[in-house]
């Protein structure tokens, strides 16, 4: 049992910094087009031979 009073503080903290990650990525608009990336493969203008 005295292991439990390590292991739930660190999973508390653990779940914090998730939760903290999580919210920066919304805030600085990470997920704002995420069809974006399928719709340009998709694209007929997709360039297999890209110049160099």
């Amino acid at each position: 049992m005295d292991v439990l009073s390590y292991l739930i503080p660190i999973s508390l903290l653990l779940g914090g910094v998730g939760l903290v990650a999580f919210l920066y990525t919304v805030r600085s608009n990470q997920y704002d087009d995420p069809e974006g990336d399928a719709r340009r493969i998709l694209n007929k203008d997709w360039d297999d031979h890209p110049k160099p």
